[in-house]
């Protein structure tokens, strides 16, 4: 993906490219985003299990598209010190995580969840296996996946009965 690229494909100058984005990044991480849809984050009504389904619904979604493919090549194929994969981790990756984040927090105030769970390696067990699956291709991300793992996870997170309290 070059700017020259994008720029004859939009049908129109570099120079109009460079007014609206800094560099081929930018414009790459402009298209995953684009059109994010709404009430999928930690902002969203309703339950929080429920929302954060949704937000990972629509990560495996957005990664379907042929945006969402061409940027997993360009991940897999980048240097971790790369803009590009700076860039994805910032407003990707990072911003994924905070609203996780925020919905977990949620969840735990709901009591949806346990609250001594650790949240880093919750948000880890929820979000590596959609990037292990993005980057190695191995089987689909889709939601059935996604279904299947958050219900997977949250045999761990939930509150446990009182029989339950020696496990683990």
């Amino acid at each position: 993906m070059t700017m020259e690229g994008v720029a004859a494909r939009a049908g129109v100058g570099k120079p109009t490219v460079y007014r609206w984005w800094p560099d081929r990044h930018a414009v790459a991480m402009a298209a995953l985003m684009e059109g994010e849809p709404p009430g999928t984050g930690a902002g969203a009504s309703g339950p929080a299990i429920l929302a954060l389904r949704r937000q990972m619904r629509a990560i495996a979604e957005r990664f379907a598209t042929p945006t969402g493919r061409h940027v997993a090549t360009m991940i897999a194929a980048s240097d971790l010190e790369t803009e590009f994969s700076k860039a994805f981790r910032n407003h990707f990756v990072l911003a994924r995580r905070a609203e996780g984040r925020a919905l977990l927090e949620r969840a735990v105030r709901d009591g949806e969840i346990r609250p001594d769970i650790d949240l880093e390696v919750a948000l880890d067990l929820l979000y590596g296996p959609l990037v292990f699956r993005l980057l190695l291709g191995h089987a689909p991300l889709d939601a059935s996946f996604t279904d299947r793992l958050l219900n997977h996870v949250l045999r761990g997170l939930r509150p446990r009965k009182p029989a339950d309290r020696s496990i683990g």
